[in-house]
């Protein structure tokens, strides 16, 4: 069983030993901006709407507690928990990883020359995105909050810790290596707690979870959620959980994953790999015994700039229905949607850029905004490649793709086009939930090792360029422009 608690929906898939899906349970939940680039979430109802999905998916495939050979967990990963340890009440909304509030934090931390030792550490930047500084806010904004802490009342968590401690009823309080390495707070080569980063961000160490690696029992199901105890047996940040569920074993492996943001993970080996080119480095999920690096370029509106279509704009009934409008209009009639809502991420890092919408005339038409906005995530996740290749050395010719917007077959192809490489989506399309589920399964002998694993593995469909390369050099010089356009947008700021 794998539960993929994502940034808008939490979901239940069961997978068989061969990696097919019986059953697949999903439901969305409330997401809360009260203030401009800010963005919470009720941590309760994440762990309702997961406990839901769960229960609903054991009841479609008909299947029991004992019939589970494990659970998985995988996450949105830098969100933030704080919540009281004896009422496992949380204190605040959870700080979600796109929340930008943080930003003036991080500010400070470049200016006093924390950037260099950070990156040393802990392979990120600094940067709102990740947890240090949402922790730090918290215990410095609500009231009581600090002092609580220091006595040992609140815990702290990513969304993986606040599931399995509400799985095991409280008596496992873990995160793994994958979601650590995101805090901004864990070394990542001597695989602990940085004290000196503790000290730095203000945060008493007896609330952090104790770190395990990906693929470990932590602890058991409380008897009564399930009907019987089921083992806690795997977690891993969902793009970690990607990379694994892709197979992507080996160094210079890559996957993209098209979900709310867009992250594109290079495997490389038992050694980090620190970028020159504006990527992070982060903890690759592995097999139990061993520990794995990776590159980690990471854009922060993706699928989520579809759901603005759908949910704000009123452009389309769903996701689905914009490859229809994409595929309706010959092109975006020069227009170029950069959707920076909460900042841009690799390798431009600029918390302070927003959406900018370039090139209109008046014969722009709806189809084309909606044709505009899909081409923006193909964009994106062109520059992460070309900083990726550099970092490298090494060109990219094959990219394996997943997530709920690598359906799109329009996206597909004009990822493509634009990157002039082969896109490979696989037969199962929910490689996060698939490898959280061979993570927990390879912790308690499911499967007997990766090799079993790769076994399962099935490519869909392969999609390859087609586009003139000088009609390809046109677009991205039109999309340069475009981001110059947000860019300068953020530095005219007061």
């Amino acid at each position: 069983m794998a539960l993929d608690q994502g940034t808008t929906s939490s979901r239940c898939i069961i997978f068989d030993r061969t990696g097919a899906m019986r059953s697949a349970v999903q439901k969305e939940f409330r997401q809360h901006y009260p203030k401009p680039g800010w963005v919470e979430h009720d941590a309760l109802e994440i762990w309702e709407t997961t406990l839901e999905v769960a229960r609903g998916a054991m009841a479609e495939s008909g299947l029991s507690a004992s019939d589970i050979a494990a659970i998985g967990i995988t996450n949105q990963r830098e969100t933030t928990v704080v919540w009281d340890r004896f009422t496992g009440k949380p204190v605040c909304p959870a700080i979600v990883w796109q929340c930008r509030r943080t930003a003036p934090m991080a500010d400070a931390l470049i200016a006093a020359g924390w950037s260099d030792k950070i990156r040393v550490k802990t392979g990120l930047v600094p940067d709102a995105y990740f947890s240090g500084t949402k922790l730090r806010w918290i215990l410095d904004n609500v009231p009581g909050a600090r002092a609580r802490a220091e006595a040992g009342e609140l815990l702290f968590g990513t969304i993986d810790t606040w599931l399995i401690w509400n799985l095991t009823g409280g008596m496992a309080h873990v995160t793994d290596v994958t979601n650590a390495s995101r805090t901004m707070l864990f070394d990542i080569r001597r695989l602990r707690w940085d004290q000196e980063l503790l000290e730095l961000f203000g945060i008493p160490e007896q609330m952090l979870p104790r770190v395990q690696p990906s693929s470990c029992v932590y602890g058991e199901s409380a008897p009564e959620l399930f009907g019987g105890k089921i083992p806690v047996a795997g977690a891993a940040g969902d793009q970690q959980s990607a990379l694994f569920g892709q197979c992507c074993f080996e160094a210079g492996d890559v996957k993209n994953t098209y979900g709310t943001g867009c992250f594109l993970l290079m495997h490389t080996g038992s050694e980090p790999v620190f970028s020159q080119n504006g990527l992070i480095t982060t903890i690759a999920a592995s097999a139990p015994g061993k520990i794995r690096y990776a590159l980690e370029g990471s854009v922060f509106t993706a699928g989520a700039a579809v759901q603005w279509l759908r949910d704000e704009m009123k452009l389309i009934p769903d996701a689905a229905a914009s490859e229809g409008c994409a595929q309706s209009v010959r092109d975006t009639g020069g227009v170029y949607v950069v959707p920076a809502f909460t900042g841009l991420g690799a390798p431009y890092w600029n918390q302070y850029a927003r959406g900018t919408i370039t090139g209109i005339t008046r014969g722009f038409t709806r189809d084309q905004l909606i044709r505009a906005t899909l081409e923006s995530l193909a964009y994106q996740t062109f520059d992460i490649c070309r900083a990726m290749e550099s970092d490298a050395g090494v060109a990219l010719t094959r990219l394996r793709v997943d997530g709920g917007a690598s359906a799109n077959d329009f996206l597909m192809q004009f990822q493509s086009n634009i990157l002039g490489a082969e896109v490979l989506r696989p037969a199962c399309i929910e490689t996060t939930a698939l490898g959280a589920a061979y993570l927990a399964g390879l912790a308690v002998g499911y499967w007997k090792d990766t090799a079993d694993i790769k076994q399962n593995r099935q490519t869909g469909r392969i999609f390859l360029p087609e586009m003139p390369e000088r009609t390809r050099a046109k677009l991205l010089k039109g999309w340069n422009r475009a981001l110059t356009a947000a860019l300068t947008w953020a530095d005219m700021e007061d």
